[in-house]
């Protein structure tokens, strides 16, 4: 067993748990931050990659709103880089409620949201694909985000600070000693060995997860985990989110992130935040309430279908033990179950991971007794030079003025050799590693001509077994099957069977040396429990 000890053990490696981490070290606290995975893993790395304005909550939900419209400013400030400054309509469609209007412009101004007006033929000029029959459009400042890069650049601030992290580490149980949590075992994937971890104190960021976490210490959190079902289109149909100005529902935002947009989402319960499966009416579902705000929208190529886990949290204990908005909440475990050393932080949005991770802070330091302000609203994330905005073009232009063309390693998404390698030598552990810090393999092909490239440079680079990197190819290449399994029709079928014959008929994977798949490999969804594409009743 690996013993190791610090001043705070921070659960779960998604935007919350690293903006946790990063508070931490900011603070001067020796701090370690443990992920059962990769960074973004889990519900981070899977949702639809909206910077919310808090326009989608003026009306449902006013308290989110301003906590969305404060962060998204803060956010603006310390992290350009990972931002796409899209801006954001709500249009009426026909059909929706001309009453809505006045409701939503109301709650704008309530919540301090900048918005204006946009006429239907100017909003057409910006979006021609949007539904010409639209009534009314109004302007937010809603944006797009890369929350892989986001996570990463919070974990590698919190490095600079001496935080550690300590990925592919699944923690198998919290210690309590009488009342008293005072770290956690966890089972180290890549070296196969256990290693505990002393604290003085534990977060629980682990999302939708935070309920079997706290259970291993025999403490009670109730958190649902609801599924949200999003399917990306092949190329960019909008390059403005775009919102139905109704109540939030289902299939009624599109976000434009990088070269695709994304379709959200569905909020499906699921008894198990590891299993679940992707039902054929849910993606049906998108289709048609999307189509209300691009009509042509089932004539185009259909790229992927993927699901993430919304911990949504649900009170069983008095009102006075916890420190809650609608949109999150903080558990002090001692004032709520009488168990010193531990704090769970739940729910939320990614565009209040700062905020959340602040509130978590600031209760660690009231219970060890110190005074350490937090500045992570002020200090800009490492990697922005210049303090712009992401421009979708920025990585052809780089290429062009290197003249590298002939380093791309994946076409789809203009991946360099450069790029692919540092990610390598950073350490990412698997090809799915290298996808969330390049994006590598996330366009049209889905892998089919990049897989075998960065196959051979992650042999190359790291002088692993060949069964090794046989065995991350196909983990790899199931990883990439588990998504398009839901949208197999049209271009992405025929896609599918030329991959299917490049990796089966021709390099034929299945028949090489090593495991068919490994632990870091991909968890599938299950099985759809029906053909219907029609919602069960």
């Amino acid at each position: 067993m690996t013993r190791l000890e610090t001043d705070v053990l921070v659960i779960g490696g998604g935007a919350t748990g690293a903006g946790v981490l990063r508070d931490l070290a900011m603070r001067g606290f020796d701090c370690i931050l443990v992920e059962k995975r990769d960074l973004t893993h889990g519900t981070t790395g899977r949702y639809h990659g909206l910077l919310h304005s808090g326009g989608r909550y003026v009306v449902k939900d006013p308290e989110a709103a301003v906590e969305c419209i404060e962060e998204n400013m803060v956010l603006r400030r310390i992290m350009p880089h990972c931002l796409e400054d899209t801006g954001g309509f709500f249009a009426l469609t026909p059909g929706d409620s001309p009453e809505f209007v006045d409701d939503f412009i109301a709650g704008c101004d309530r919540a301090g949201i900048e918005h204006h007006e946009v006429p239907i033929p100017e909003m057409l000029r910006q979006e021609p694909n949007l539904n010409p029959d639209m009534e009314y459009c109004e302007w937010v400042p809603d944006a797009s985000a890369d929350s892989f890069l986001a996570t990463r650049l919070n974990a590698e601030s919190a490095r600079e600070y001496g935080g550690r992290v300590l990925n592919y580490h699944q923690v198998t149980g919290l210690v309590r000693r009488d009342n008293r949590v005072v770290g956690a075992v966890c089972h180290d994937l890549i070296n196969d060995r256990e290693v505990r971890i002393s604290a003085d104190m534990v977060v629980n960021a682990s999302g939708a997860w935070a309920g079997k976490i706290a259970e291993t210490a025999d403490v009670e959190v109730e958190v649902l985990p609801g599924k949200g079902t999003m399917v990306a289109m092949a190329h960019r149909v909008v390059n403005t989110v775009v919102n139905r100005m109704k109540m939030p529902d289902d299939g009624d935002i599109i976000v434009p992130i990088h070269t695709v947009a994304v379709v959200g989402t569905t909020d499906e319960r699921v008894t198990d935040p590891d299993h679940f499966a992707i039902e054929p009416w849910e993606v049906e579902l998108m289709l048609r309430e999307g189509s209300h705000l691009i009509p042509r929208l089932r004539e185009m190529r259909v790229l992927r279908a993927w699901a993430g886990v919304r911990p949504l949290y649900q009170e069983t204990k008095t009102e006075d033990s916890r420190d809650v908005t609608r949109a999150y909440a903080l558990l002090d475990h001692a004032k709520r179950d009488s168990l010193e050393g531990f704090v769970t932080i739940t729910g939320g949005k990614w565009t209040t991971y700062r905020q959340m991770a602040e509130v978590t802070v600031d209760r660690v330091c009231s219970k060890l007794g110190v005074e350490r302000a937090c500045r992570t609203a002020d200090e800009i994330l490492p990697g922005s030079d210049d303090g712009k905005f992401h421009a979708l073009g920025g990585r052809l232009n780089h290429i062009e003025e290197t003249d590298t063309y002939g380093d791309l390693i994946c076409e789809c998404e203009l991946a360099t050799r450069e790029m692919v390698e540092g990610s390598i030598r950073s350490g990412a552990k698997s090809i799915d590693d290298i996808r969330r810090d390049v994006r590598l393999g996330m366009g049209p092909c889905q892998g089919g001509w990049c897989t075998y490239r960065v196959t051979g440079m992650l042999r190359e680079l790291t002088a692993a077994r060949p069964t090794d990197t046989n065995t991350a190819l196909r983990d790899f290449l199931q990883e990439r099957w588990k998504g398009v399994i839901p949208i197999l029709w049209g271009q992405q079928l025929r896609q599918q069977r030329l991959n299917e014959l490049i990796y089966l008929s021709l390099l034929g994977v299945d028949q090489l040396e090593g495991s068919m798949s490994s632990q870091l490999g991909p968890d599938d969804y299950l099985p759809p429990s029906s053909t219907s594409l029609e919602p069960p009743e």
